[in-house]
């Protein structure tokens, strides 16, 4: 692997390599729950504050994307130039975040995870953990708390890293990979937990369910099983049986925390088998709902299904982003891979107060990409095209929002699919495997895609109190990069081609661009380091389910003259 740095026309490499050290594994066999913790370590967590730092996938553990740094203007944007990049020997799909803090950069590529300077781009340490490949082979990236990095992996666990010297302080299991379960999921961490889950709900009998581990040692607090096996919320699935398993409910991405209130916000994602809703009738709870826990015991403290009886496989893939209006009010704003932001009120959420869950409301929702055939049930005799396809909407990067003008901007995927379905009474279900009811189409069972000369993709600004749209942006490929909003009034955010970009928040009229070379798929972040606003970028994604081939992985950070 090798660095430059642009710094008065020089070049320098750097190579140091530091991987982990102790390794410790903790069990866990527990049950659906809310095991009580006490919280005494404090709420040692950085949030995207005056420092500049990016601790988190979303930056803030609010998960708004939001820069409060200005020194990058719409005045200056122009001027913005390469100082450094980080180029990485993996060739894997770059979707990683990249976490700032402390004047250091930290990401993943698979299962290694790094560390560089975040001027220089010099690394400072590699940490790799064996283990086998995934058919995705995606991660997703880390979260920052009290000099520990946190992250999942392609096994279904979770490791702590030391954030100072790489090495390995422990590791848990949270699920299954010989059931199809991972977890590639950025993890957040605050008050002395680290939250995270586990990946795979599209295959034969994996239910998700979402950890609390204490962040010094990675013993399991609690846990909550999206899919419970018993009360209220189990009778929304009136068909199960052994041979139809209630499935679904994982987790993709990253979650959000209203620190105020020790409120943790999960997406859960679809029911299966995804598309043969005949198979599982009923509200298929807690699946496609936008879940509000109590961030210390693990309490479903209120809940919002904004699609219900869904047959796309259009699960809560975005995190969601903790926003207060310019009214004063407070929403999460949740992306969806239907084709929709939904602006969801939380007012009402409090970790006061007993009885069974609250119910969450939708205020106002956006459209942001096309939708078309949405209701047209699928056939066994014939392709149903619908749009948002199965990677459409918004997936694994959400929405970013901007206070001081009242906007949300969210990327969009426009792309359809075809779906002809297996005959309901040959629709059998293997452990380990994929179980979504459709015939296998281009290779796999997910509905055969439009040509790529057919997507495209948008770039959407609009008022969360209203979802009225103040300005959109179409571009020739999906936009499936990390987006994110800035105090100096600009929006960043990178494409397929490889064009890192930035928008006048207000207008959305382009004001700078810069060609990295590689398709970017990841974070795109801002940060302050050795006092200086800089951007940084992960480029270099490849994904045969999209048809991208970027090579090996680099990181590309800009700053001002």
């Amino acid at each position: 692997m090798s660095t430059f740095v642009v710094d008065d026309d020089t070049l320098s490499t750097a190579m140091k390599i530091s991987t982990g050290a102790a390794l410790a594994l903790v069990a866990l066999s527990g049950t659906s729950a809310t095991q009580s913790v006490k919280n005494t370590q404090g709420a040692a967590v950085l949030a995207a504050g005056p420092s500049g730092d990016w601790p988190m996938y979303g930056g803030s553990l609010a998960g708004d994307r939001y820069s409060p740094l200005a020194q990058i203007t719409t005045a200056n944007v122009s001027r913005l130039r390469p100082v450094c990049a980080f180029d990485a020997p993996e060739v894997v799909n770059f979707q990683s975040g990249i976490v700032a803090v402390n004047d250091v950069l930290y990401f993943t590529l698979f299962n290694n995870t790094y560390a560089v300077d975040g001027v220089t781009c010099q690394q400072k340490w590699k940490h790799t953990r064996p283990e086998p490949d995934t058919f995705l082979m995606v991660n997703r990236g880390v979260a920052y708390s009290d000099g520990r990095v946190f992250r999942g992996t392609g096994d279904a666990h979770v490791v702590a890293i030391n954030a100072a010297d790489g090495g390995q302080l422990w590791e848990v299991a949270i699920g299954e990979p010989k059931s199809g379960e991972s977890a590639p999921l950025a993890p957040i961490a605050w008050g002395g937990l680290v939250f995270a889950g586990n990946a795979g709900g599209d295959n034969f009998g994996v239910r998700g369910h979402i950890y609390a581990l204490d962040a010094a040692t990675g013993r399991p607090v609690w846990r909550f099983d999206v899919v419970p096996d018993s009360g209220p919320a189990r009778g929304t699935w009136p068909t199960a049986s052994s041979a139809n398993p209630p499935s679904g409910g994982a987790t993709w991405t990253s979650y959000a925390l209203d620190e105020a209130k020790g409120i943790l916000y999960v997406p859960a994602g679809n029911a299966a088998p995804d598309f043969a809703q005949a198979l599982r009738p009923g509200q298929n709870l807690y699946t496609n709902s936008l879940l509000a826990l109590d961030a210390r015991t693990g309490r479903l403290l209120s809940y919002v299904q904004p699609l219900a009886g869904d047959f796309h496989d259009w699960d809560l893939a975005a995190p969601p982003a903790l926003i207060t209006t310019k009214g004063g009010r407070p929403f999460v704003a949740q992306g969806s891979k239907d084709g929709y932001v939904y602006n969801i009120d939380r007012s009402s959420v409090t970790t006061s107060g007993s009885g069974g869950p609250g119910h969450m409301v939708v205020r106002t929702k956006a459209q942001v990409t096309t939708r078309e055939n949405v209701d047209v049930p699928f056939s066994t005799e014939r392709e149903t095209r619908f749009c948002p396809g199965v990677q459409g909407g918004v997936e694994w990067n959400g929405p970013a929002y901007h206070p001081g003008l009242g906007l949300l901007y969210v990327n969009a995927i426009d792309w359809c699919t075809r779906i002809r379905m297996q005959p309901i009474t040959t629709v059998k279900g293997t452990p380990g495997a994929p179980w979504t009811g459709a015939e296998p189409a281009d290779g796999w069972l997910f509905g055969r895609h439009d040509p790529v000369e057919q997507w495209k993709g948008w770039v959407t600004a609009f008022d969360p109190e209203t979802g009225h749209v103040k300005w959109k942006i179409q571009t020739p490929q999906p936009m499936v990069a990390a987006i994110t909003a800035t105090a100096g009034g600009l929006v960043f955010t990178g494409d397929l081609e490889g064009q890192l970009l930035a928008y006048d928040a207000s207008t959305g009229k382009e004001l700078w661009r810069h060609a990295t070379g590689k398709a970017i798929g990841g974070g795109v972040i801002s940060y302050q380091a050795r006092g200086k606003q800089h951007i940084a970028a992960a480029t270099g994604m490849n994904a045969s389910t999209w048809n991208i081939k970027a090579g090996p992985a680099r990181v590309v950070v800009y700053a001002l003259p």
